[in-house]
């Protein structure tokens, strides 16, 4: 069985709280895990309808990058993820998606921090009001499935939640 021995507070921030936490293990040991929490988050595969799929590409401060992303956001109190979709959708591409296919939830970085991200493929998109937050600055993209794919695997694309939208995109549509 693991036990919390104890949770110690170590830093409090806008987005996140960090933990370290004493942990009792199954084979007696004792070890520390820090621990970040923050909320959860939607992510979006918006496909039009020819089947290109529409990215934000964007700064990434802790990867000192600008990286190409499907759209995604922080999930608000109380929202039901299918709601913070289509309001995040809109938001970051200024599209309304008629139909929303659940596809999962995961973890983030399971080994660290808390944050589930619900995976959605938004389509019968239709013109709506974009409304990026004021220190957003993002360049909106689009890409056929086919190239999409080939930026997964050529490591243009380096963002784990844009993978695995595009691959399950890709699955969602074979089934099809």
């Amino acid at each position: 069985m693991y036990e919390v021995l104890s949770s110690t507070l170590k830093y409090e921030g806008k987005v996140m709280t960090i933990y370290d936490d004493e942990i009792a293990f199954p084979n007696d040991v004792i070890a520390h895990r820090e621990t970040v929490v923050r909320g959860n988050a939607v992510a979006m595969v918006p496909v039009d309808s020819e089947g290109n799929i529409y990215f934000v590409r964007q700064y990434r401060h802790a990867a000192k990058e600008v990286l190409l992303e499907i759209p995604a956001g922080m999930i608000e109190e109380g929202e039901e993820p299918s709601n913070a979709a289509y309001r995040e959708l809109e938001e970051e591409i200024g599209f309304k998606a008629g139909k929303l296919t659940f596809v999962s939830d995961t973890y983030m970085a399971v080994g660290i921090c808390t944050e589930k991200i619900y995976l959605f493929v938004a389509e019968d998109l239709t013109e709506g009001v974009l409304n990026p937050d004021e220190d957003e600055y993002i360049e909106i993209e689009k890409y056929s499935l086919d190239e999409a794919i080939e930026m997964v695997f050529s490591g243009k694309i380096q963002d784990i939640k844009t993978m695995a939208g595009i691959l399950a995109y890709k699955q969602l549509k074979d089934r099809r």
